[in-house]
This record gives C-alpha cells, sequence and structure tokens, in this order.
C-alpha cells in the first residue's frame, strides 16, 4: 500500500518567450505538456513502474500564465483501480521574487501502468487514511474523502 502523500510533486517552469504565443503568454499546449510529465510522474512514483497517459480529463484554464513568471505545477494520486491511476493536476501562475501565486488551470489525468512487455499491470493499493490524504482528495473533487475518516 502507498501512501497518498508519497505522490505529492511540485515541479516548477520558467515560462520563456519559446513558450508563449503572441500575447507573451504561456501556450495552453505547453501547459498541458508540463502538467503531462509531472502527473506521469506521480503515477510512477506510486506505481514503480512505467505509466502512460491514457485520458485527460477538460482542462480547465483560469487564468494566464505571462512571460517571465514560473509555472508551478502540482500533482499527486488520489484515486486507482486495478491498472489505472488518477492523478489530480493543478497549475500556479508564481512570481519567482516574491513568490505570490495564483491558480491557473487544473485537471485531472489517468495513466496505466505497464509490465516490461509493454502490457497493462496491477498497480497497489492506495493509502488514504491521513488527515492530509482526505485533505487532498478533497481538493480533488473527491465528495466522498470529505465523510471519510
Amino acid at each position: 500500500m502507498i501512501r497518498l502523500e508519497k505522490t505529492h510533486i511540485e515541479n516548477r517552469v520558467l515560462v520563456q518567450p519559446n513558450d508563449t504565443n503572441h500575447r507573451n503568454i504561456a501556450h495552453g499546449g505547453n501547459v498541458a505538456k508540463w502538467m503531462d510529465e509531472v502527473g506521469a510522474m506521480s503515477a510512477m512514483r506510486f506505481a514503480g513502474r512505467t505509466c502512460v497517459t491514457a485520458r485527460m480529463e477538460s482542462v480547465d484554464f483560469l487564468r494566464p500564465i505571462p512571460r517571465g513568471n514560473t509555472a508551478l505545477v502540482e500533482s499527486y494520486v488520489y484515486d486507482a483501480g486495478t491498472t489505472s491511476i488518477d492523478v489530480f493536476l493543478r497549475v500556479f501562475s508564481e512570481d519567482p521574487m516574491s513568490g505570490d501565486r495564483e491558480l491557473t488551470t487544473k485537471s485531472r489525468f489517468v495513466y496505466v501502468a505497464l509490465d516490461e512487455d509493454g502490457n497493462p499491470t496491477s498497480v497497489p493499493d492506495l493509502d488514504t487514511s491521513s488527515e492530509r490524504a482526505t485533505e487532498l482528495q478533497a481538493a480533488a473533487g473527491r465528495p466522498e474523502a470529505e465523510t471519510d475518516g
């Protein structure tokens, strides 16, 4: 059994000119790519195996990330099936000098663990027994987590 907290990963990317569109804000495609990469890291940390993206649920772009700010990508596993891993992702625009941040993007991605031959393989159980795990599940939009424990 793997504790939910062990799957929590944060990564920062400085938004450079090549990452932006004509309005000097991060391209949505780049943000989605950063989310997919960090989400896969959480899934692999949980499964202890290679994981591939099976589905991206709606990606909600709430605010832009301007050039020069940091895209702070946060991810963690909030649920798991037999071979699938549900990962919640949020992106924040962070001022690299002050550390001030605001939520810009959120989504849920599903990954599948693969064995050495590239076939789906079982994943461990997710331990959600801690208070912090319950908080993270609630943030991921799992209403049943709010009544657990």
